[in-house]
């Protein structure tokens, strides 16, 4: 109920803009005295694109009318009687309209509650230092709905002077009319007396003479009426291009803009509402105008006066027309793209929608819309109007949809739910370009008619860039295609243009932007981070972010060359960096346990300092998607110990923080924190000896653990020294109660908490080690084992 307390604080134009939401398909009244039942509801957990949850839907829609049911049976007296009645018809009224749609109740309520906790939102920003930003926003909107509000009184005036004008004709082809009964009755002159004549002829000589003086003035009257009008046309006209112009090329390509950088993990592009509040204020006010100037053109053929008048209505004709047609085929958009990663054989989903679709009364004869895949160069021959009729790339099933009018939120879209690329068709590529660059697009395209026929739109509209795989094993390189084009496309390109290099600073904020929603963290990449990523792309040994500033990064150098002595290019390695932690490190990077950016010297030099036990994780440079743990030891064979990289292959088997668990002889996380204080809460609870010495069907499940038996032996050789640092090892295998994974001295007591035999993945640890026992081995790393 929180909510709605908080909606009914909100004034001016923001307490307008709640009273809109409400209606006939939903009363405001049923918000009020339902608000804690409503907001109590999983509306948002229903999803209107899988009729399975129609019945969830149904649901919520047979509870809504029993709490207005039951609200009304408790009025008493006099007042509550007439709200009785009202609330009543309200469940009824309710039932009736979403009995058959209840779907369509989820979506009303969702986008009204979504909309009242914005408008609080803003409310509550622009009165706090953090909402400058908002603030800024709202002022430009206000611009907006303040031009809005002169384009309507400039539309009234000319419907005034319009109608100012009719009369006027009216009343001047009433006298003309008049002026020619009087020269018929000089024609009867003749059958009178002479006398009799020349009585009348010199009296309707007067009147005529009169009455034409008054038609030639009145005539030039009309005329400089029909000019003013015209003037004051072309006056709103200018005024509802420049607003248009604000609207679709600034506010609905910043949308766009949004909505492509969301497609690298930016926040998310936001509601279409205001914006196709503003479309449909621009069509209603576009077509008030259009009828007007049609009006006007029917006034000068009823009667015609020479003049400047017929070009000028022309020419205001056409720039309406002009203006109206930008209007409907810029806001024929894609709100949902399709997935710019696209693998053939596999389903996928977009919407598409019209902006003005309501207002237009376009939903009167629903158009359909037709979904084809085309390449990057038939989307520019597209745009150069060439003729690409049936010129295809693919095949696409269900791509075919009728656009559907929701009266809750006045929405006209079409939602694809089932499509799927049956086949591809690759253009002859160009150089080294590889199939992982070849970028392709969905076109989306419809016909319909407006004004009962009068104008006839044919609409197209071209998705973000995909790029279409057929294995999982492209995906990674299809994914820095896509990064690059969404990073660093410019407005108004030629399909699908990017920079072939752009500034080290430029690709930092891409990446920190993607890494943060793989991840899914607020610890981005800090400065040292991006130096560390600065040497390895650049090979270079500065550690000072400035010194990269003004350098370039080349396509070729993100993800088409090695990196220098390795096999992976540089996005390969960060991707497998990205892929690691988002599948199993996620919570250690967000406590900050994982250093990460870091390479072999750098960690020997932040713990040459430390005392003996001291680790840190930091990504492999020789393995993709590899971790490492390196810590100090000061033996007599060496004093810094750098284990071999564990993968997500190791980690699926065991995982970071129980391996761990199992080295005791790591004791702190750099810089100096205890290892069980950051990572006790992250091991897996094992059941102490007594409950794991009964066997399963005669079975005993052996346990894995990690071990490294090159420290241990070496660590045994140091002696006295190491007596000491032993000492300090965590001992929780002592433990009478269920323990983190420590393991007792005799493992054939040891059960799996399952109690099942899983041979695969005994087998699979098995083949794990052989693997590790024949790779080929740095001089540096300390292979580890698992028992």
């Amino acid at each position: 109920m929180a909510g709605w307390i908080q909606a009914q604080q909100l004034q001016g134009d923001a307490l307008r803009q709640m009273q809109v939401l409400y209606g006939q398909h939903f009363p405001i009244e049923v918000r009020h005295y339902l608000a804690q039942w409503i907001e109590s509801q999983p509306w948002d957990a229903i999803d209107l694109d899988n009729p399975q949850d129609r019945a969830q839907a149904t649901q919520l829609l047979e509870g809504l009318v029993q709490e207005l049911q039951k609200k009304a049976e408790h009025q008493v007296g006099e007042d509550g009687f007439l709200l009785k009645i009202k609330l009543g018809h309200y469940a009824t009224q309710l039932q009736n309209t979403y009995d058959r749609c209840p779907m369509e109740l989820v979506r009303c309520i969702r986008h009204i509650l979504y909309n009242e906790q914005r408008l609080v939102r803003e409310a509550n920003n622009c009165s706090s230092p953090a909402g400058i930003l908002v603030d800024a926003m709202s002022q430009k909107h206000l611009q907006i709905n303040q031009t809005f509000e002169e384009l309507r009184l400039v539309t009234q005036d000319t419907e005034n002077e319009l109608k100012k004008l009719q009369q006027t004709q009216e009343y001047f082809i009433i006298q003309y009319q008049e002026s020619l009964r009087i020269q018929a009755q000089f024609a009867q002159l003749a059958q009178l007396s002479p006398q009799e004549r020349l009585s009348r002829e010199t009296a309707l000589q007067q009147k005529q003479v009169s009455l034409e003086a008054w038609l030639q003035r009145e005539a030039q009257t009309l005329q400089q009426y029909r000019v003013e009008l015209a003037e004051k046309h072309q006056k709103t006209l200018q005024l509802l291009r420049k607003q248009q112009t604000i609207i679709l090329d600034d506010e609905l390509i910043q949308w766009k803009r949004r909505q492509q950088l969301a497609g690298n993990g930016g926040p998310p592009e936001g509601s279409l509402d205001v914006l196709q509040s503003w479309c449909e204020k621009l069509a209603e006010i576009i077509w008030q105008n259009r009828q007007q100037i049609r009006r006007a053109e029917h006034l000068c053929q009823q009667l015609p006066i020479p003049g400047p008048v017929e070009e000028m209505l022309a020419e205001v004709n056409a720039t309406i027309t002009d203006i109206i047609s930008a209007l409907v085929t810029s806001t024929f958009i894609i709100e949902k793209q399709p997935p710019q990663v696209l693998k053939t054989q596999t389903k996928f989903a977009a919407t598409v929608r019209l902006l003005v679709g309501g207002k237009l009364n376009v939903h009167m004869n629903p158009p359909q819309v037709k979904a084809t895949i085309i390449s990057e160069q038939q989307a520019k021959s597209l745009l150069k109007n060439e003729n690409t009729r049936n010129d295809y790339s693919g095949e696409i099933l269900n791509n075919c949809c009728v656009m559907e009018y929701h009266q809750a939120t006045g929405t006209l879209s079409a939602h694809f739910r089932n499509m799927s690329l049956k086949r591809i068709k690759r253009s002859d590529r160009r150089g080294a370009e590889s199939v992982t660059e070849e970028k392709f697009t969905i076109l989306f395209e419809s016909q319909f008619s407006v004004g009962g026929n009068e104008l006839v739109f044919q609409v197209k509209t071209l998705s973000l860039p995909v790029v279409v795989i057929v294995h999982g094993s492209q995906d990674n390189n299809a994914t820095a295609t896509v990064l690059w084009d969404n990073a660093f496309a410019e407005p108004g390109r030629v399909p699908f243009a990017v920079p072939d290099k752009v500034l080290w600073p430029q690709l930092c904020e891409a990446l920190n932007m993607k890494f943060k929603a793989e991840v899914q963290s607020n610890r981005g990449l800090t400065k040292e981070n991006l130096v560390f990523l600065a040497q390895k792309l650049f090979n270079n040994s500065s550690s000072h972010l400035e010194d990269y500033s003004g350098l370039s990064v080349s396509w070729s150098q993100f993800n088409r060359e090695n990196l220098p002595g390795r096999n992976y290019t540089f996005w390969q390695w960060f991707d497998g960096v990205m892929e690691v932690l988002k599948k199993h490190l996620k919570p250690h990077w967000n406590d900050g346990a994982i250093l990460g950016f870091v390479n072999k010297q750098q960690a020997h030099d932040l713990l040459i300092n430390k005392p003996d036990g001291t680790f840190l994780l930091r990504f492999s440079d020789s393995e993709i998607g590899g971790i490492t743990i390196a810590w100090k030891f000061d033996s007599q064979e060496r004093m810094f110990w750098n284990l071999m990289p564990f993968t997500t292959r190791d980690f699926s088997i065991r995982s970071l923080a129980d391996r761990l668990g199992d080295l005791n002889y790591l004791i702190y996380v750099f810089p100096d924190r205890p290892k069980d204080e950051v990572y006790s809460k992250y091991y897996t609870p094992v059941p102490c000896e007594s409950a794991t010495a009964k066997a399963v069907d005669g079975y005993v499940k052996p346990q894995i653990k990690q071990v490294v038996p090159e420290f241990v032996n070496a660590s045994a050789d140091a002696g006295g020294s190491s007596a000491t640092y032993m000492d300090q090892a965590p001992s929780p295998a002592v433990c009478p109660q269920a323990h983190y994974n420590m393991y007792p001295q005799n493992p054939d007591s040891v059960l799996d908490t399952d109690g099942d035999f899983d041979l695969e993945d005994t087998m699979d640890v098995a083949r794990r080690v052989e693997e590790l026992l024949g790779r080929p081995m740095d001089s540096q790393w300390i292979p580890h084992a698992q028992s």
